[in-house]
């Protein structure tokens, strides 16, 4: 199917953040978007203001007659994100009439094939690292778009749009590992930010997921380059290499002289060429510092001015639920992180140590998924004993059944500093208000972001 012959488009799992920016994409070129999810939320809200038909109950009456007419079908897609299961009600309707039916992955090859294509990969770092890179490209002037996979602050969304007709156009892109998509994609530039071991469900082993995180590097077009964080091992490809990191001037492009003023993080940019200094990120956290020495050499090497790409890091806002605070006064203060994996905890909470020295961190996680609680049970239990105090929560399922014997208890027993606590949401609100935090962080990818407002609330009120 060529993009130009689409002409309507429905989604099953439209509030999924990467089936949105897709949804926006086709609402902007003028074809007719609706959708399926499984329950309201602020994201669906928004689409539906924003012109898209959307429904929350798995019937296919409730599919919009025009989906459903032969007529139709042939100008109709159906975007599939892996989350809705094989028996959904809507999806075997689709697929007994012949509908064709793509993953996310596959629109999105599909939009990127004929465009120069940045596109970011890795465990951890995705997003923030390609919202860093749209605004820089954005601040120096450049006809850019980006599929992102949260909302950026400087945006307002997950997905900028730019003029996809014009010769200049560039896209950004997270390259995404979960169920091998970003295979689907053949990139003139990519970022690959971190290897670690994740989505086992899928790989099996981690020396599967390294195979397929080469055969993605492979696909870069050999005119183009591949940045990898440095020690990666990214296999042979025809793209030009390139490394970055922190304070390794082995690197390519390197961050060095970094310190923290006033709570914002100042660096210099070690180039193959030059030394850029004093450098401003506006946002704290020195694995973000990393991310945006990567988002810079891409836009460095893809002719970026300096004075841009200065404005740019000093005016980036972020991505919600990636460090962002909900409050920051100085008796109390509150961030909230999207952090899933052991490595982003472990980041997220010694980031806070790092600006609020000699104050004590406290956090509530929410472990993400059976298999990755299971998988990661130690690595979880070592990043969380960082903390002075922990309430955790008990898993949130996502896509999975649950498997025997793995429930939060299994990283409760590892943790070992002693103040840590099994909770409820509500549990936790209650031991909020009878133990004030000096310094408060929710982590996870679950559903705890229902708990931002209300511990917003209370730690305002307080």
């Amino acid at each position: 199917m060529n993009r130009q012959d689409i002409k309507q488009v429905y989604f099953l799992g439209i509030g999924g953040i990467g089936m949105s920016a897709l949804a926006r994409f086709f609402l902007a070129a003028g074809i007719t978007v609706a959708g399926y999810d499984r329950s309201s939320t602020p994201l669906t809200d928004a689409l539906r203001k924003e012109g898209m038909h959307i429904h929350f109950d798995d019937d296919v009456d409730s599919i919009p007659a025009r989906f459903k007419s032969a007529a139709e079908k042939e100008g109709t897609l159906i975007v599939l994100t892996p989350a809705i299961p094989p028996h959904h009600t809507g999806l075997g309707f689709f697929r007994s009439e012949g509908y064709r039916i793509l993953k996310r992955s596959e629109v999105l090859g599909l939009i990127t094939a004929q465009q120069t294509t940045f596109a970011v990969a890795g465990t951890h770092g995705k997003t923030t690292t390609s919202s860093i890179l749209a605004h820089i490209l954005q601040v120096a002037g450049h006809n850019v778009s980006a599929f992102l996979g949260g909302i950026s602050v400087n945006f307002g969304s997950n997905l900028l749009l730019g003029d996809l007709s014009g010769d200049t156009h560039e896209i950004v892109v997270e390259a995404d590992e979960f169920d091998r998509s970003f295979l689907t994609l053949f990139p003139e530039a990519a970022i690959i930010t971190s290897m670690d071991a994740d989505h086992l469900d899928i790989y099996g082993n981690q020396e599967e997921m390294h195979r397929n995180y080469r055969t993605f590097a492979s696909q870069v077009k050999p005119d183009g380059f591949i940045l990898r964080k440095y020690g990666l091992d990214t296999g042979p490809a025809a793209a030009r290499p390139l490394s970055y990191g922190l304070d390794n001037r082995k690197a390519d492009y390197s961050a060095d002289h970094i310190t923290v003023r006033d709570g914002r993080y100042h660096f210099h940019l070690v180039t193959p060429a030059y030394v850029l200094e004093d450098l401003t990120l506006g946002l704290p956290g020195r694995h973000n510092v990393e991310n945006a020495v990567a988002a810079s050499a891409l836009a460095i090497e893809r002719g970026v001015d300096l004075v841009s790409l200065k404005d740019a890091l000093a005016t980036y806002a972020g991505v919600q639920r990636r460090f962002e605070y909900q409050v920051r006064r100085p008796d109390v203060v509150y961030i909230d992180d999207y952090a899933h994996h052991p490595a982003e905890l472990k980041a997220a909470i010694l980031s806070a140590r790092e600006l609020y020295p000699g104050r004590k961190i406290c956090g509530a996680f929410q472990p993400h998924l059976y298999s990755r609680t299971r998988d990661f049970a130690e690595g979880f239990a070592e990043s969380l004993s960082l903390l002075d105090t922990l309430y955790l929560l008990d898993i949130y399922p996502a896509r999975e059944e649950p498997i025997a014997g793995v429930d939060a208890g299994i990283i409760f027993d590892r943790v070992s500093i002693a103040d840590k606590h099994r909770v409820s949401k509500e549990e936790l609100i209650r031991q909020l208000r009878l133990r004030r935090p000096e310094v408060f962080l929710t982590l996870g990818a679950g559903d705890i972001d229902q708990l931002v407002l209300p511990v917003k609330t209370l730690l305002e009120k307080a």
